[in-house]
């Protein structure tokens, strides 16, 4: 969600900042802001709407500024526009905030009544105010930033700057920070994400809940972590990473998606590397006694996490029980010693997918992570980790780790059974990625379907068995980025329902493979004698498909593909949303309303 960029050092942090919230765009904003020390005083320039606006204000100033804090909010408290925009600040203080206060309305009252004034309608102005009242009871910065963060109730990260001060401070809980040094150079870095401090750093710090970072680039420490009672902690991770800067390029490509969905068959074919160098110590008895498995996800992840459940349960006696985790977090749990959980999430900061977790810890239970950031929250939270090695995502629609996560998922179904062959399991995804690689040569004939389709009033996905779930993802899909009305069935749910809505308006994407074919063809001709619009995904062999359909995208099933069917017309599904959307005219890289990392409620 919300973009936290902050910087001092030996150079003009106005540039730094706004080149690190621009690489925060694709987490999703409504406006955007930046303030600066000058003279000893705060400077505050903010704006509703793309971070261009911001820039173009800014051009029109001259700063000279070595420490700044900027930020890209995606409103929850108070209106979109320039007043409820961060940073905010009072005289003395300014800050950035990414979560949600939740006892804001009694917090702002008691302020109210000590005679602080409020500018905004935000939450984050509460903990500004806050902040300042303690400061001004015991003018030590570092204890009011303890007593006012032990004060709020919620998830929420922080980054305070103080009027002729040449220090940043932050502070987080259950939300993400990071900071980050170059080496040998008088500078600090402070954001809600790593891949803001691209080419900027060479060491990233991730601290835990409860530390406060004080960045100071004029020490010789330049960033000291330390506890309440102010002693030096050692509660944060050093990562010491390359960041590499080509993954913010589209290159050739028009959208950063339609480059993430073409990256996907080398990711597939390099997973196994990963593999074999990161998990050859894994414990014998990993899964020893497990009989039980809760998958619990959000979106895109926990349908990836519905294709592991039939992995797993068409091969072994272990149940897998998927839910949501904004629905999974306040259910009455009764769990037994024979259980575990599994977390999906590409950011690992979901907000209610690290709630779930804390939850599944707090009853005793294994928990284990398919998580694609290395560091994050859920990483450093969970018992066992398995790495998607997905790359960063910057499209807020995600394709890419999607893939990977499915994959993740089949290697631990492999450990599950004890079955794991290196040199097999190398060649099926070697397989695979030619298969996805033959579909991205052909990307014409899905860009042609969706010139025939993208103008229909509504769509209807539809599929069984293991193709359900990719039903799913692909009516997401296309409701995130074309902004179209969407939904995924189960092929045999048609009749209860929603064959109501089927006519000459409206299109079904209808996948149907060797998997209880005859079923799906028979839910396809259904919704063909009610003369709606039919694209069916298929085997490219079959004339019956071929004939029933309006539109035919047929792929070539064999049989040593068929564990790995829901990537290959998942893929399909993909380019198919991509090009609608394209034709749409959307912004597809960062839909209206989204964010890519969900971390407040």
């Amino acid at each position: 969600m919300c973009g936290i960029m902050g910087y001092a050092g030996s150079l003009n942090s106005q540039k730094i900042i706004l080149t690190g919230l621009s690489r925060l765009e694709y987490r999703g904003y409504d406006s955007a802001g930046i303030s600066y020390q000058e003279n000893g005083s705060l400077q505050l320039v903010k704006k509703e709407g793309k971070l261009v606006n911001l820039e173009n204000a800014i051009s029109k100033i001259k700063i000279k500024s070595r420490i700044g804090i900027g930020h890209t909010r995606w409103a929850t408290h108070g209106k979109v526009n320039d007043t409820n925009a961060h940073p905010h600040q009072n005289e003395e203080f300014s800050i950035v905030h990414n979560g949600i206060i939740e006892n804001a309305n009694q917090l702002r009252e008691f302020l109210q009544t000590n005679g602080h004034k409020f500018k905004s309608e935000t939450d984050s102005e509460v903990f500004l105010e806050l902040l300042s009242y303690h400061y001004k009871q015991n003018q030590n910065i570092q204890s009011s930033i303890f007593k006012a963060y032990n004060e709020i109730e919620g998830n929420s990260a922080f980054v305070i700057m103080q009027k002729d001060s040449h220090k940043l401070y932050a502070i987080k809980r259950s939300a993400p920070i990071v900071c980050g040094l170059k080496q040998n150079e008088k500078e600090v870095f402070v954001s809600s994400d790593p891949y803001a401090l691209m080419g900027q750093v060479d060491n990233l710090y991730f601290p835990e809940d409860g530390v406060l970072i004080v960045a100071d680039y004029l020490s010789s420490k330049r960033l000291i972590f330390l506890e309440e009672n102010e002693t030096p902690s050692s509660r944060f991770k050093l990562q010491k990473k390359e960041l590499n800067e080509e993954i913010i390029s589209k290159g050739n490509f028009d959208h950063f998606m339609h480059k993430e969905i073409h990256e996907q068959p080398l990711l597939v074919s390099s997973l196994v590397e990963h593999f074999k160098k990161d998990y050859k110590d894994i414990p014998d008895d990993l899964f020893k006694g497990v009989r039980v498995v809760h998958l619990v996800s959000c979106g895109t992840a926990l349908y990836a996490g519905m294709v592991i459940k039939n992995f797993i349960e068409a091969r072994s006696d272990v149940k897998v029980l998927w839910d949501f985790a904004s629905e999974f977090r306040y259910k009455n749990h009764r769990f037994s010693t024979e259980e575990v959980a599994l977390f999906i999430s590409q950011s690992g900061e979901t907000a209610d997918t690290l709630a779930c977790q804390e939850i599944c810890k707090e009853h005793g239970l294994k928990t284990y992570s398919i998580v694609n950031v290395e560091g994050s929250t859920l990483f450093r939270n969970c018992d066992y980790n398995f790495l998607s090695y997905a790359g960063t995502e910057i499209g807020v629609a995600s394709t890419k780790a999607f893939t990977q996560q499915v994959l993740v998922g089949h290697f631990l179904t492999l450990l599950f059974l004890r079955q794991l062959d290196y040199e097999k399991v190398a060649l099926d995804f070697k397989k695979l990625a030619s298969a996805m690689n033959k579909i991205l040569d052909e990307e014409d004939k899905i860009k042609q379907v969706a010139q025939k389709i993208y103008n229909y009033k509504g769509f209807i996905f539809t599929g069984r068995g293991i193709q359900f779930p990719i039903a799913l993802e692909g009516a997401l899909k296309l409701k995130e980025i074309a902004y179209v009305h969407a939904e995924g069935y189960a092929a045999g749910e048609l009749k209860h329902g929603p064959i109501a809505l089927i006519d000459e308006n409206m299109v079904n994407i209808a996948i149907i493979t060797p998997d209880l074919y005859k079923k799906t063809y028979s839910n396809a001709q259904e919704v063909k004698a009610r003369k709606g619009k039919m694209v069916v995904i298929g085997d490219e062999s079959n004339k019956e498909l071929e004939e029933l359909a309006d539109y035919f995208i047929g792929l070539e099933l064999t049989e040593d593909l068929k564990v790995f069917e829901p990537l290959v017309t998942n893929l399909v599904l993909q380019l198919l949303s991509y090009n609608i959307a394209k034709l749409k005219g959307t912004d597809i890289d960062k839909p209206r309303n989204l964010a890519k990392s969900v971390t407040v409620e």
